[in-house]
């Protein structure tokens, strides 16, 4: 036999790792022995060994490899763990030529760590579930909200798509998040379902009794249409009526957004063609009112005359016919120009009245016989303070005659004020 080394042989460090005998059979030293890895007979000694060295190297580098994978991280302990048992097997009676003990022994090392990685691992996974079942249970919670509101608080619209997005974030959590063990997950999945079932039995029903309030309301809303359109042949005449049937329209509730649209566009035509009647008829109204109103003018030109008649007798008369003529003419149109032209003939009216109340008020009888009873009162007090501050006058007392001066002047005055 001759052996060949894979190494000069000087300690135990030094020592080969494989020899190979004369009939090609390899073999790999483990401690003190040697085991049989295979037989190599077709090629040299040298040859046979370096095969058995690379398969030796293939195993090194897939333990390396699982080395540098847990240093990095990222990579799930279970995987690690499954990568070690296999090269574990691998290295067992593994047909190769090198230190396997060390490998072995950094496998041996590597499953500690990950033993440990393990353990953390699956508090960390303990602890995600914790929350998985925490968020599920906030998602459940809120739909299970809106499954007790009262149906007829909810707006719809908004509230369908929040269930939309809840069942959304379910769907996202499941297939994100960590899976839940089957009874929590299968309970609160049953918890989800079962409030938005209520939820859309809810929905249903506020959509079949809006249906039906749509049904009724645009039913109304027809009939109103029909009579208003029925209103055409009275013309102007027929607003009264169009108001009284817009009035009901205002309380006979929503159709829907389409149907109300269209039942609005009709019953606005068919109030357009009386309110259009009627601007006819003012227009025409307008058209024939324009001589009127120079006929007007023309008489407060007239009416001029009434404030400079002296006479109120005489500008009564005159007022008088002017009034006559005017109402003769009647209505004109539009409205503010028939206002702004009585207007000024009421200043007119206005002025003449004034005066008149003036006169009366100078020449009524009784207002002229008290004036004269107060006259002559006055005349006697005047006389009897004068003789007052003519006596004072003699006895020079100056108290006296200031008091009976004063009382003189004011007599004198009221007289004066009444014409006297």
């Amino acid at each position: 036999m001759t052996p060949v080394s894979s190494a000069t042989p000087e300690s135990a460090e030094t020592q080969p790792w494989g020899r190979v005998d004369d009939d090609g059979t390899v073999s790999v030293r483990e401690g003190d022995q040697w085991r049989v890895v295979g037989q190599y007979p077709d090629g040299t000694p040298e040859e046979a060994l370096a095969y058995f060295e690379r398969k030796y190297a293939d195993l090194a580098s897939e333990v390396t490899l699982l080395e540098v994978r847990h240093r990095r991280g990222g990579a799930s302990t279970s995987d690690l763990r499954g990568t070690a048992r296999t090269i574990r097997e691998r290295l067992d009676g593994a047909a190769a030529v090198g230190d396997l003990a060390t490998l072995e022994a950094r496998v041996t090392a590597l499953e500690g760590a990950l033993s440990e990685a393990s353990a953390e691992e699956a508090q960390a996974q303990r602890a995600a579930v914790d929350a998985a079942v925490a968020e599920r249970e906030s998602i459940v919670a809120e739909i299970e909200a809106i499954a007790a509101k009262d149906p007829r608080s909810i707006q719809w619209k908004q509230t369908t798509a929040d269930v939309a997005a809840l069942f959304a974030r379910w769907q996202e959590h499941q297939s994100t998040g960590p899976r839940l063990p089957k009874a929590v997950g299968q309970q609160l999945w049953k918890r989800f379902r079962d409030a938005r079932a209520v939820v859309d039995k809810n929905r249903r029903e506020f959509y079949s009794s809006l249906d039906e309030q749509h049904k009724s309301a645009r039913d109304a809303k027809t009939r109103l249409v029909e009579r208003a359109e029925a209103l055409a042949p009275r013309g102007e005449d027929g607003i009264s009526a169009y108001r009284e049937l817009l009035d009901q329209w205002k309380s006979a509730g929503r159709a829907g957004k389409k149907a109300d649209d269209a039942l609005w566009a009709r019953f606005k035509a068919a109030g357009d063609v009386l309110y259009g009647a009627r601007i006819e008829r003012e227009n025409a109204d307008v058209e024939a009112s324009k001589e009127k109103i120079e006929a007007k003018r023309a008489l407060l030109d007239e009416a001029a005359a009434v404030a400079k008649e002296k006479d109120n007798a005489k500008a009564r008369t005159l007022l008088t016919n002017i009034q006559r003529r005017w109402d003769e003419i009647g209505r004109v149109f539009p409205r503010d120009t028939e206002r702004g032209l009585d207007d000024q003939l009421r200043k007119v009216e206005t002025t003449l009245k004034s005066r008149e109340d003036e006169d009366w008020k100078r020449n009524n009888p009784e207002t002229k016989a008290r004036q004269n009873d107060m006259t002559s009162q006055l005349q006697d007090a005047i006389t009897k303070l004068e003789e007052e501050l003519a006596a004072a006058e003699a006895t020079k007392d100056k108290a006296a005659i200031a008091k009976a001066k004063d009382a003189l002047e004011a007599r004198k005055g009221w007289l004066r004020a009444l014409g006297g």
